[in-house]
């Protein structure tokens, strides 16, 4: 038996039709436009203007996320130059650096206009010596 005010509650999340989604408004919608494509031009220039450049959550003096903190720590330990973005202050840089570099999370950094991955790389470079290697050359 199915308590009275349950009932009556429940009428208020569901429409009288049944169905969940009830009006266009709520529903997701992609946006149209240019927007993916201006994200990529920013990338590319990103990358390519930046000897050592970091896609990751939040800004290198208050990361959103341990691993984008751990990549900071790493690269400050080598004294070398970086430049950030921060994914969370714009979701269509989110989204089009992950689609850039064919990898699915954030941090990402780059070395020379190449993608070299995500903080597990970086520490498995750090630990074998391979990161002091790729950034030798690297102006401080």
């Amino acid at each position: 038996m199915a308590v009275p005010w349950l009932q009556q509650r429940a009428g208020f999340s569901i429409p009288a039709g049944g169905e969940a989604d009830s009006h266009d408004d709520f529903k997701p919608v992609q946006k149209q436009g240019s927007a993916i494509p201006s994200a990529y031009e920013a990338i590319e220039k990103d990358v390519k203007e930046n000897p050592v450049m970091v896609y990751m959550k939040g800004v290198p003096d208050a990361p959103q996320c341990g691993f984008s903190a751990m990549v900071v720590r790493i690269l400050d330990e080598y004294e070398v130059n970086y430049k950030t973005r921060n994914v969370l202050a714009d979701p269509e840089l989110r989204t089009a650096i992950k689609d850039y570099s064919k990898w699915p999370t954030i941090p990402q950094v780059y070395v020379n206009g190449e993608f070299v991955g995500g903080s597990d790389i970086l520490i498995s470079m750090h630990r074998s010596g391979e990161l002091e290697t790729l950034l030798k050359d690297v102006k401080k």
